[in-house]
C-alpha cells in the first residue's frame, strides 16, 4: 500500500533544485511501476537551463482520460542555517513535514500517487497519466510545454488534467484555481553618450530617457479587473547603471520590469506598447520581451464542479474558484485539455522551513481519490 508521507519523504530526500533531477523522478517511477504504469522518461535540452528530466506515466486505455500533472523540481534553499532542520531530510515535527518541496509540490505528487493506487484497485475504466516535469520552477524552457508536444504527437492527449499546486489560501480545500494571469518580463536598454557632468551638452545621459520610460509605463492603469481577474500590474524589478565615478554621465541605463495582466490584455499587445512607449524617449535602445504564458480561464463548469464537489466531500470546505496567485504549468496544459489546480494550502511555499501538515497530505490523497471516483463514473 502506498504510504503518501513516506513517499513524500523519499521524494524530499532528492535535492531536485532546477534544473537537477537528483533521483526523485526515479523514486516517483519506481512508486508508479509497482502499481502497473508505463513510465516514460523523456530528458529535453540542453545546457545552461537543462537537459530536463519529465516523466509520463500512463496506465489503462481509452476514455475517459484523466491526468494529474506537477513538478518534482524545487527552488534553492536559500542560507540553509536559516532552517530548523535540514532541508532534504524530510523530517517531521509536531505533525508537520518539513522540507524543500513538501508544500510544493512532492506532497501532492505522493498524494496522487496514493490515490492513483486505489483507482488502479478498483479496475476503474478508462486512462491515468501523471505529467511531471523538473522543469516548473525555472525557465519552463524544457518542460511541460515540449513535453505536451511529446505527448500530442503519441495520441496521448488527456480529456481533463488537475494540477496538484499548493492553490489552498489557509486549510486544506478553501480554494481551487481556475485560471492564472499571464506572464511578461522585458529587459531595457537604453545608450546614451559617456561625458563629464559639467559638459551634458557634450553627452547624452541615458538614465534621463530610462526614468522618462519607466514613469509612462508605470503611469498607465493597466484595467481594473473583471468578473474573474485582478487587475493587471506591471512592477519595476531591476534598474542599473553602475556607475562607479560621481561626475561621470554613463553611456548605458538599464531596467527590468515584469507585467502580470488579466485577459483583458495579450502578451503581444502588451509587447507593443512597451515598444511604442520607449520610442518615443529614447532613440538608441535595445526591449527584449519575453512571454512566459498568457492569461487564461477554464470556465467554472464540469470540472470544476467534480473538483469542488470532491473537495467539500472530503474536507467540508465549500472552495472559492480563485485566479489569483503566480503562474503555473497549467498556462500550458490548457491548449490540450481543461484544467484546474487543487492542492495544500501554500503559506510556506519557496520559504525557509518549508513544510505540509501529515493530515493534509493524507487527507489530500482522499481528495484526489475521490476526484477519481467522480471523475469516471
Amino acid at each position: 500500500m502506498v504510504d503518501a508521507v513516506a513517499l513524500a519523504q523519499a521524494l524530499i530526500r532528492c535535492p531536485s533544485v532546477t534544473p537537477e533531477d537528483a533521483g526523485a523522478q526515479t523514486v516517483l517511477a519506481g512508486a508508479l511501476e509497482a502499481l502497473g504504469f508505463t513510465v516514460h522518461h523523456v530528458r529535453l535540452g540542453e545546457a545552461p537551463d537543462g537537459p530536463v528530466d519529465n516523466l509520463v506515466a500512463t496506465i489503462g486505455d481509452g476514455h475517459p482520460h484523466f491526468a494529474f500533472a506537477g513538478h518534482t523540481d524545487v527552488v534553492p534553499t536559500g542560507d540553509q542555517d536559516g532552517w530548523s532542520v535540514p532541508p532534504f531530510e524530510a523530517v517531521i515535527a509536531d505533525g508537520q513535514l518539513v522540507g524543500r518541496g513538501a508544500n510544493d509540490m512532492k506532497g501532492a505528487i505522493a498524494a496522487m500517487v496514493a490515490a492513483a493506487e486505489r483507482h488502479v484497485a478498483r479496475g476503474a475504466p478508462g486512462r491515468l497519466t501523471f505529467i511531471i516535469t523538473g522543469d516548473e520552477e525555472g525557465p519552463a524552457q524544457f518542460g511541460t510545454a515540449p513535453l505536451l508536444d511529446w505527448m500530442e504527437a503519441r495520441g496521448l492527449v488527456p480529456d481533463f488534467c488537475l494540477v496538484g499546486e499548493p492553490t489552498s489560501a489557509r486549510v486544506l480545500g478553501d480554494m481551487i484555481k481556475i485560471g492564472r494571469r499571464g506572464s511578461l518580463n522585458a529587459w531595457l536598454t537604453v545608450r546614451g553618450a559617456q561625458g563629464h557632468v559639467a559638459y551634458p551638452d557634450r553627452a547624452l545621459n541615458p538614465i534621463t530617457a530610462l526614468v522618462a520610460i519607466l514613469a509612462e509605463l508605470k503611469g498607465r492603469v493597466l484595467d481594473t479587473g473583471n468578473a474573474w481577474f485582478q487587475p493587471s500590474n506591471l512592477e519595476v524589478t531591476d534598474l542599473a547603471v553602475g556607475n562607479p565615478a560621481t561626475n561621470m554621465i554613463p553611456a548605458l541605463a538599464r531596467a527590468r520590469l515584469n507585467i502580470r495582466f488579466n485577459d483583458d490584455h495579450t502578451g503581444a499587445a502588451l509587447s507593443a506598447w512597451i515598444h511604442e512607449v520607449v520610442a518615443r524617449h529614447a532613440a538608441s535602445v535595445d526591449v527584449d520581451v519575453r512571454i512566459s504564458g498568457e492569461a487564461f480561464l477554464t470556465e467554472p463548469g464540469a470540472l470544476s464542479s467534480l473538483v469542488a464537489g470532491a473537495v467539500q466531500a472530503v474536507t467540508g470546505q465549500v472552495p472559492e474558484l480563485s485566479t489569483t496567485g503566480g503562474s503555473s504549468d497549467a498556462r500550458f496544459i490548457r491548449r490540450l485539455c481543461p484544467v484546474v489546480e487543487f492542492g495544500l494550502p501554500g503559506q510556506s511555499m519557496h520559504k525557509m522551513d518549508e513544510q505540509a501538515a501529515v493530515s493534509d497530505i493524507v487527507m489530500l490523497a482522499d481528495v484526489y481519490d475521490m476526484v477519481l471516483k467522480q471523475a469516471v463514473s
